[in-house]
């Protein structure tokens, strides 16, 4: 007899650290699964060569999971001197090698060349689309097209070993920067070419690595140890203002009406009732907050 799981509505945020070789999809079927999750989301993919932090909501925390998009992100990058690959990391086949013949000195002065405003030019293979088709199914193909540079900003970069032909790097930079373009430009600029051979994502946002548990974690666990690993809903909303609204305004807010706008306040704001998150609103028409997501929690 097949058995028919039951599905269940589960929320709050689970903080996991994403194994290698795993698509952040599978990832997350496989932790909804462990807690029979009606429904669930991710914050944004990490490639399956990538380990490391992966932030997934559970139920009513996906209609937050878009906001750590634009988020932040800071990364723990291996970088391979002297070989080039035609992806940028080790999946790739190797289109060059070069003799490595490089100083801390000279990483010292090429690595601050890539901090701030910057430009990369998406690797072919990747997730953009070009007339509906991601770019990686055109590479596999030995198709080549022009990509459009894209603004990214580096934060920082701090060399954290340097051993031979391996660089290992600490980047913190904005959304949408590709570590294995920053790999390979790198690598052209110390003159010897380089690929991305491993990485990992250790913080997003205000999120760090150091809180997540993992997929060998969750399956060892008993129900009730497993839910003590979720966090709260507004977990992702910690950096919002916070609006407490009691009795008529609370079941204005609830049901998609504006409420008094406390003053000095802007952007979005995290609103509760009786200590107890009930939405997001924004400052709109009138000086008044108005709704923009609402959530109805499980008791």
């Amino acid at each position: 007899m097949q058995f028919k799981r039951t599905w269940k509505q589960v929320d709050g945020v689970l903080l996991l650290d994403k194994p290698l070789g795993m698509t952040s999809n599978d990832a997350l079927q496989k932790a909804r699964r462990l807690f029979s999750a009606a429904k669930g989301g991710h914050t944004g993919t990490l490639d399956p060569l990538a380990t490391g932090l992966l932030p997934l909501c559970f139920g009513e925390a996906t209609k937050f999971s878009a906001d750590l998009l634009d988020a932040d992100k800071t990364y723990e990058a291996v970088v391979k001197l002297g070989i080039t690959t035609d992806s940028g990391d080790a999946e790739g086949q190797v289109t060059s090698t070069a003799a490595v013949d490089v100083q801390l000195g000279q990483i010292s002065e090429v690595l601050p060349q890539f901090i701030g405003d910057i430009q990369q030019i998406p690797p072919m293979h990747s997730a953009l689309k070009r007339n509906g088709r991601p770019l990686y199914e055109l590479a596999r193909q030995g198709i080549e097209v022009e990509r459009e540079p894209r603004a990214v900003t580096i934060f920082a970069i701090d060399c954290l070993d340097f051993a031979g032909d391996s660089l290992t790097l600490r980047v913190a930079c904005s959304k949408g920067t590709y570590i294995r373009v920053l790999a390979a430009d790198i690598g052209k600029a110390l003159g010897c070419g380089a690929h991305l051979a491993a990485l990992r994502r250790t913080v997003v946002g205000d999120i760090r690595l150091d809180r997540a548990v993992t997929l060998a974690d969750l399956e060892s666990q008993d129900e009730v140890a497993r839910m003590a690993c979720l966090l709260p809903v507004d977990a992702l909303l910690q950096s919002l203002p916070i609006v407490s609204v009691e009795g008529p305004e609370a079941e204005r807010f609830r049901h998609g009406n504006p409420v008094s706008l406390p003053a000095g306040l802007a952007g979005k704001i995290r609103v509760y009732a009786e200590g107890r998150l009930i939405g997001v609103g924004e400052p709109g028409h009138g000086d008044l907050l108005w709704p923009k997501r609402l959530v109805q929690l499980a008791d």
